[in-house]
């Protein structure tokens, strides 16, 4: 598992860690059951508070993307896939309404915005 601290882009290095680990269980990166670093390795590796990375697996398991079994470790939970569509679904509405801010700052209808989603979803 490869993750990357920036600690100069203003994003909490918990929540950095939270996304990376959430995208690589999403794109398959990481299977179901696979372990996870404990806490205290990953810290060190990382070169952060232990804190700080329970906090990320904390929201992780909360979030229903992984699992701990006491004395064991962290395991990738089985997908949930009506989280994940739930979080698709999400996006695809941000990414709509910047297309609907754009059209509107250049006065494109949404005749001509459909048109361009219907060439786009037919390649």
């Amino acid at each position: 598992m490869q993750l990357l601290i920036n600690n100069r882009n203003g994003v909490p290095i918990y929540d950095q860690i939270y996304g990376q680990i959430k995208d690589q269980i999403i794109n398959g990166s990481l299977r179901e059951d696979d372990p996870l670093p404990s806490i205290r390795s990953l810290a060190k590796d990382l070169k952060i508070s232990v804190i700080t990375t329970k906090r990320a697996y904390d929201e992780l398991e909360n979030d229903g993307f992984i699992y701990t079994l006491p004395g064991k470790g962290s395991y990738v939970a089985p997908k949930n896939t009506e989280l994940l569509r739930e979080q698709n679904l999400r996006k695809i509405e941000e990414h709509l309404s910047e297309v609907v801010k754009l059209s509107a700052s250049c006065a494109l209808d949404k005749k001509t915005v459909l048109e361009m989603v219907e060439l786009l979803w037919e390649d």
